[in-house]
């Protein structure tokens, strides 16, 4: 199980890249140790083990506590290497260089592999402080080590680099060495760049050739065409090492590359662009020319539609089904969901045809199920998908479909969700409550005016409001079920539809609860008793005069309470004139006795918000033509909506059915609740 974001390691591992590993300069007779430069971190999206989301390291906040950074192999703190000589940030990317300085049996692999070319990379261990992560959600865009990535993404904001370790293996499969040679007098010459793309090292790691004398001088790389230049080392690597012959180098390399070239157009003739896979699998692979020619005659045979056989390449996991099945639902953005080999998988599998029937079937099978098909036995099918206990403590169970379900079953309940109307949102405080007690808030707009504190005085003590407001949160929810005959009917569309219907329906029950509860409010709150109501049909005159109500509020000392308003809401049927008002800079009387331009004073004052259910008959208190000036809930809320936990969304569950029925249940259930707040917020005006 993945860790929540409150329970994630406190310890990390970033795979990088080595970009060089050198011998250092010394005088005649001395002992030369090696040396090596690295990008530790290229400040970029990392999918790292038991992180539900990728890692993003926030660079600029990595403390560095010294430039002496351990060095080891594969993290193991018994595995010494040696240390660094510098270690720094430039806000990209983390650039390490230091010497391999312990006498151990590692420091001695390290070189004694890179004389022969192996591809070292590296990673670095970071301890995050607590608190030290925040989690990027998906409709977030974050700016970070010079770049912008959008979310889900989790930032380590705080962390201590630990220790740097030698790795065989890093997560960027696209790292490279750069290599350097002798080549006569004291000019250094780069002679090849190893392991596929030279532009990483030198967008990474720009490090000038540095000139040295010849006999202080060796270096451990490979040629261009991956052959090892031939450099000895003695065990311990601490002894002087013998220097090479580069030109001879470089002629056998130039001998090599030119074969490999020839090879090359020899494969692009035979392959005479028809083949493109076939190509690139040879010049990668090193095939023969009679390997390629007898591929490209197979490949020219003509194909024999054999019966349609399914067969399994390998096994099936929770992850393959789940992407299977939003690619049947043509779902976008499932690069950001899975990774690349989950949705190859699904894809060559499926071929984005996973039917409801074949995925419960899948599972059932991955959990022991032996039936023939699920008509066969379809209650025994549904026990072995969904898991029951007394499977699962047979050790057999190894797919859950009920929490596929679920995971689709979200992502489906928050499009219908999102898709009914939205107003009450922007125009509420939002609570969290941690159960379903009544919670109290007192009024913001009090006698609460600092006093002049006299030298060496004391603070006088102030008092909260008398006037209160309560809220609670209650339960709503509703239960539907895909029976049977959407099953055997293979209807994959039944567990997309439903959860989109719980999900409609949580987003209609709040608008329902909020526009009962505001309307109804029966001139208790939007009224003469407190100061806060207005009348002029909307326009120029009407909203100037609902403006001036708003602004003429006072606290309870009979001063102004300070808050402007920052919202016009209206019904339809004033949709357009609000959105004139506050587009247009001019408006035109176009009475027969006036038709001069007149300035609008409104222009860009109140953000427009239209709600459908202000002129609904179905709610009492309805009207066509009321309209409100609202402030920013956040400075003085009218209305607050309360969640428990502070879950504004609503949850769905999936369950195989009661015995007295066959399918599968789904149930979604929301907590919240609705209650006006402070009248000094808003200002109702009729309209006419």
């Amino acid at each position: 199980m993945k860790p929540s974001i409150n329970k994630l390691p406190d310890f990390i591992t970033c795979k990088c890249e080595l970009t060089q590993l050198e011998f250092a300069e010394g005088t005649p007779g001395e002992s030369r140790i090696p040396t090596f430069k690295m990008v530790a971190n290229t400040g970029g999206p990392m999918k790292l083990q038991w992180w539900d989301f990728p890692v993003v390291v926030d660079l600029s906040r990595v403390k560095i506590p010294t430039n002496s950074v351990p060095i080891r192999m594969n993290h193991d703190p018994d595995r010494g290497v040696g240390h660094t000589t510098e270690c720094f940030t430039d806000g990209k990317k983390m650039i390490c260089s230091g010497m391999i300085s312990r006498d151990t049996e590692e420091a001695r692999e390290i070189i004694s592999s890179s004389q022969k070319g192996f591809p070292w990379q590296a990673s670095i261990g970071l301890s995050i402080m607590p608190g030290g992560v925040d989690r990027i959600e998906s409709n977030m865009v974050v700016e970070i080590n010079g770049r912008k990535l959008k979310g889900p993404i989790n930032v380590v904001r705080d962390s201590e680099l630990s220790e740097i370790s030698f790795v065989d293996l890093g997560a960027d499969r696209r790292t490279s060495a750069t290599v350097v040679a002798q080549s006569g007098g004291n000019e250094m010459k780069n002679v090849s760049v190893v392991s596929g793309n030279d532009s990483v090292v030198r967008d990474s790691l720009e490090t000038p050739p540095v000139q040295t004398p010849a006999e202080n001088k060796s270096v451990i790389a490979g040629d261009s065409t991956g052959e090892d230049v031939p450099v000895s080392l003695p065990a311990g690597g601490v002894t002087p090492v013998q220097v090479v012959d580069a030109d001879a180098v470089m002629k056998e390399s130039r001998r090599i590359a030119a074969t490999e070239t020839s090879r090359v157009a020899s494969i692009r003739k035979l392959c005479a662009g028809n083949h493109p896979d076939i190509e690139a699998k040879a010049i990668v692979d090193g095939w023969t020319m009679d390997k390629v020619e007898l591929e490209v005659l197979r490949a020219a045979r003509p194909k024999v539609q054999a019966a349609a056989i399914h067969l399994s390449d390998a096994p099936v996991t929770a992850q393959v089904l789940e992407a299977a099945c939003y690619q049947t639902s043509h779902m976008s953005g499932l690069e950001k969901m899975f990774s690349e080999e989950i949705l190859e998988a699904s894809n060559r599998r499926y071929r984005s045809r996973l039917g409801l029937q074949e995925m419960i079937l899948e599972a059932a099978y991955a959990n022991g199920f032996t039936g023939r098909s699920f008509k066969s036995s379809p209650r025994e099918c549904l026990r072995y998908a969904f898991g029951r206990s007394d499977i699962e403590a047979s050790g057999v169970s190894t797919i859950n479909i009920g929490g596929i379900l679920s995971n689709i079953a979200n992502k489906f309940l928050l499009e219908g969700f999102f898709a009914v109307e939205m107003v009450w949102r922007q125009m509420s405080a939002v609570r969290n409550v941690s159960d379903f007690k009544t919670v109290t808030s007192y009024r913001l707009i009090g006698k609460d005016q600092y006093e002049l504190i006299a030298p060496g005085g004391t603070f006088k003590h102030g008092d909260l409001a008398e006037e209160t407001y309560t809220n609670k949160a209650d339960t709503y929810g509703l239960m539907l079920n895909v029976d049977r005959r959407d099953i055997i009917n293979d209807d994959l569309g039944a567990i997309t539809t439903v959860p989109r219907k719980l999900g409609r329906g949580s987003g209609l029950k709040i608008n329902d609860i909020f526009w009962t509860i505001w309307l109804a409010n029966g001139g208790s709150f939007f009224g003469s008793g407190n100061a806060n109501i207005s009348t002029g049909a909307l326009g120029i005159a009407g909203l100037t005069a609902a403006e001036l109500v708003f602004l003429d509020q006072v606290d309870g000392d009979g001063k102004p309470i300070g808050i402007l308003p920052k919202f016009i809401l209206v019904p339809t049927a004033h949709s357009a004139t609000a959105a004139a008002l506050f587009r247009s800079t001019e408006l035109r009387d176009t009475t027969a006795a006036t038709k001069y331009p007149v300035a609008n004073p409104h222009a860009g004052k109140f953000q427009v918000l239209t709600s459908r259910y202000l002129g609904n008959a179905a709610f009492p208190g309805y009207s066509a033509v009321k309209y409100y000036l609202l402030a920013d809930p956040n400075d003085l809320p009218v209305v607050e909506v309360a969640f428990l936990n502070g879950q504004e969304s609503p949850t769905i569950e999936t369950s195989d059915a009661d015995f007295n029925q066959l399918g599968i249940q789904m149930r979604g259930f929301h907590d919240f609740g609705v209650a006006l707040q402070d009248p000094k917020g808003g200002v109702q005006s009729s309209g006419v």
